[in-house]
């Protein structure tokens, strides 16, 4: 056996189902005894895109996403994507082929480790044969226990050589065994004292609660307590219509009305949410309120540098079991904010229609966002992307649906369609994503790889036919907006020209008929709708111009 067998054995023990990525001379071995194993492979257009897809994979499954590049310039397309996931904090496995073990004089040497280092990536290298097995075992284990990406980088000779391994290879899997966190007594006690001393309490349940399937404890919570329920950012629309006083996202992207409630809480309990500066507000959005926090990390520091008053390290449903246990045996009812004054501002409509500035030619994208939010099922997930148009659907999408959010993770456009492609090989089910023009163009060829393979991905293209958070921002410091503006073909027509489905929609109507047809027969489609620029989103308003909305 040669080593290059030797680690694709090891990779399909390891669950490796399907990678994505680009062959090389330096990773074509691999990829061929791999798809002797039954993996799919699934060739992209660029290496980095490659990678994000198989982020998107590893967040809609929980598993390692894996990717592949040759040695050089393979490698080092993986950059932007590589620190994406990162940031993330997403489990992945990247094997890279390299130049010759020792050879910097051939023409694709790149110093893979210290380029690892650089993008954020932990790096291993396979520099004699019998190492194979156990690089591989580190990998998983390493992206599985610490949730991040790991780069495997074998040397092509190296690969080449003779593999005399004979024992059954141990998949990483075989050496976790997650312990389940109970919460200390003491702890539970002290956040009862806070809990019960509080008149207006808040939820707010993270990614992490919604991993753990957490739902029905936060809403017993919730009951006892009259707590506002707010989620982060990753868990938006989580629970929502499951609860009568739910405020929707805590922060920045915030409702004025969720705002003005959430001022007002003495006491905020976080479950599997980090609190950082974006939910918090840096401290300023909860300047009254002690913090109970629950979570499965030994420690945390808040967004505003501060430590919760009460801090239990557990796991959700353990941790939320044991709350309200101890809150039920001291009868701990709470009114908090479950009045009926409260619950008649959270059901008024977040815009008004009238105030609208769709024609022309041009649609009002919260307009768009009402439609789009109406007219696709609650079961079609959905991905949101990064920059000013994205703004307008993290805000408004309202019904309950999965939601994948990559905002905040190193500000890159152009990564959400590729994540939304990787969580569509994942589930095999429609999935769309809202994305603006200049993003999608970035990757606009990786359009063709959903086409290529059948996928059901929708891309919504909020086109403003520029880049529409550095237009506005260029107004709000008084420069040449104009200078922000790209022209765009009509990307319907691309779309099908690349074989896939599209549309361009200029009013409501076609809006309407274009999703339609994706929901009647769910297929790779790119609906191009074009928004004014007239129109700004809330959050820009307020960091750009301090309006208070």
């Amino acid at each position: 056996m040669k080593v290059y067998e030797a680690l694709a054995n090891a990779f399909a023990a390891e669950g490796a189902t399907h990678v994505f990525g680009m062959m090389g001379d330096a990773n074509m071995h691999w990829m061929n005894a791999l798809a002797g194993h039954g993996t799919r492979l699934y060739e992209v257009r660029h290496e980095g895109s490659g990678l994000s897809m198989a982020h998107g994979f590893a967040r809609a499954t929980g598993r390692p996403g894996v990717v592949t590049t040759t040695s050089g310039p393979g490698t080092a397309q993986l950059a932007t994507s590589m620190i994406v996931a990162s940031r993330a904090r997403i489990p992945l496995v990247a094997f890279c082929g390299e130049t010759s073990l020792g050879d910097t004089s051939a023409v694709q040497y790149l110093d893979q480790r210290r380029f690892a280092a650089a993008i954020e990536c932990e790096f291993l290298q396979v520099t004699k044969a019998d190492s194979a097995e156990d690089i591989v075992q580190q990998a998983f284990y390493r992206a599985r226990t610490e949730s991040r990406p790991v780069m495997i980088s074998a040397p092509f000779d190296v690969q080449l050589q003779e593999f005399d391994g004979f024992n059954e290879y141990v998949p990483s899997t075989d050496l976790i065994r997650p312990p389940t966190l109970l919460p200390n007594p003491e702890r539970i006690a002290r956040a009862v004292e806070l809990i019960a001393a509080a008149k207006r309490p808040v939820i707010i349940g993270g990614r992490g609660a919604r991993r753990a399937e957490a739902g029905a404890q936060i809403l017993e919570l919730q009951r006892r307590t009259g707590a506002l329920l707010a989620t982060t950012l990753q868990a938006k629309n989580w629970l929502y219509g499951e609860s009568d006083y739910h405020v929707g996202i805590a922060g920045l992207f915030g409702s004025k009305i969720a705002m003005e409630l959430l001022q007002e809480a003495d006491c905020v309990i976080a479950v599997g949410a980090s609190l950082n500066h974006y939910t918090i507000e840096s401290g300023y959005l909860f300047p009254e309120a002690s913090f109970v926090q629950i979570d499965t990390a030994p420690h945390l520091v808040m967004g505003n540098g501060r430590v919760a008053d009460a801090y239990v390290q557990a796991d959700a449903i353990s941790g939320l079991n044991e709350l309200n246990a101890a809150l039920d045996a001291r009868g701990v009812e709470l009114e908090g904010f479950h009045t009926t004054e409260v619950h008649r501002k959270l059901t008024a409509p977040l815009i008004d229609p009238s105030e609208y500035q769709s024609g022309n030619g041009l649609l009002d994208p919260r307009e768009a966002i009402a439609v789009i939010d109406a007219e696709l099922p609650g079961e079609i997930g959905l991905v949101l992307g990064s920059g000013h148009q994205t703004d307008f659907g993290t805000m408004l999408f309202q019904r309950s649906r999965e939601i994948t959010s990559n905002y905040g993770m190193f500000g890159a456009i152009g990564q959400a369609p590729l994540l939304t492609i990787g969580i569509a090989v994942a589930t095999g089910e429609p999935t769309f994503v809202v994305e603006g023009d200049a993003s999608f163009l970035m990757h606009l060829s990786e359009f063709e790889t959903a086409c290529r393979y059948g996928l059901p991905v929708l891309v919504v293209v909020m086109n403003d036919e520029g880049l529409g958070a550095e237009y506005h921002k260029s107004k709000a410091k008084g420069l040449n907006a104009d200078l922000a503006l790209i022209s765009t073909p009509e990307l319907g027509a691309v779309a099908k020209s690349l074989g896939g489905n599209g549309a361009t929609v200029r009013n409501t109507d076609e809006l309407r008929a274009a999703l339609a047809e994706y929901v009647r027969a769910p297929g790779p489609t790119v609906i191009d709708v074009r928004i004014t620029r007239d129109v700004m989103s809330v959050p820009y308003r307020r960091i750009q111009y301090g309006e208070d909305v």
